[in-house]
């Protein structure tokens, strides 16, 4: 009899604690996802400039 009260006990329990098992829900957002990309791109070209200083420098050779 003690051993049906523990097969008993172990059944319930085991019921119990299986309704404990945690859950994970995936679902889609309610709003759209939204990517703000304020981005400031700024480039300085001087290659020219550096040519142009190559060159002035190249043929003027007492400027240095």
């Amino acid at each position: 009899m003690n051993c049906r009260h523990t097969i008993l006990f172990l059944i319930v329990i085991s019921i119990l604690l299986g309704g404990c098992a945690p859950t994970v829900k995936v679902e889609a957002p309610d709003k759209p996802i939204t990517i703000n990309l304020n981005v400031k791109i700024e480039h300085e070209i001087r290659i020219k400039v550096d040519r142009e200083l190559d060159q002035l420098i190249s043929q003027e050779k007492g400027l240095f």
